[in-house]
């Protein structure tokens, strides 16, 4: 999944991004207002982590723009600001949720893999399909009663991918967008490099190739 995290505090920002890409995601920083709005519009995100006291433009601003023009990208506000009001005005701009600083970083981790779950319709527990569980803390799967599995960092933004968009076309392009950073070096045909070898690991039945559309994640028939 793929994250684009506005925050200006190069400390905080700094510490976000590293965890961020150490639980799985694949994160872009930006700590201007205006960048942020401009990017966000442009980028295929899967959720935003957006800090009001932004220079450039106010986070408050940039979401208001982003709702206005009709993005729907879920969106976590980060602040400093903790009043009853400045939440309620977060969400009637159209946050999906509000973590106040100082806080936790596991407690926002928890909040972006809710939030993500709840856009796409996934219950807010582990992954799981039929015989198939992905721990998200490990990074690892686990395919029916064998041995867990680890997972490379690609594998599982993969796969996690996969799993939060079952029943979907998923071209290679849409992939590679959303597994992948602003600056990484993208090419979709590695993308199937690692969907073989997520086959080899999980089986080859959950993962289908649909010619002209990509590959559909679905659990096996009986």
């Amino acid at each position: 999944m793929r994250l684009l995290l506005v925050e200006d505090d190069v400390l905080i920002g700094g510490q976000l991004h590293k965890q961020l890409g150490k639980s799985g995601y694949a994160a872009d920083w930006i700590q201007d207002g205006i960048e942020a709005e401009a990017q966000g519009r442009i980028e295929p995100y899967d959720l935003a982590v957006l800090d009001l006291g932004l220079p450039g433009k106010p986070g408050l601003e940039v979401l208001k723009s982003w709702r206005a023009q009709g993005l729907k990208l879920p969106v976590i506000v980060l602040t400093a600001r903790g009043t009853w009001q400045e939440k309620v005005d977060g969400f009637n701009a159209g946050a999906d949720d509000y973590v106040s600083k100082p806080f936790q970083i596991e407690e926002l981790l928890a909040r972006i893999s809710a939030v993500l779950k709840r856009a796409v319709g996934t219950a807010p527990e582990s992954l799981k399909a039929k015989g198939l569980l992905l721990d998200e803390t490990l990074q690892t799967v686990k395919v029916g009663n064998e041995e867990p599995q680890q997972l490379t960092a690609t594998e599982f933004r993969l796969l996690r991918y996969f799993m939060m968009h079952p029943g979907q076309p998923l071209s290679k392009t849409r992939l590679t967008e959303h597994v992948y950073e602003y600056d990484a070096d993208k090419d979709s045909n590695v993308m199937e490099v690692y969907v073989n070898r997520l086959r080899k690991k999980i089986g080859p039945h959950w993962i289908q190739t649909r010619k002209g559309q990509g590959y559909v994640f679905s659990e096996p028939s009986e």
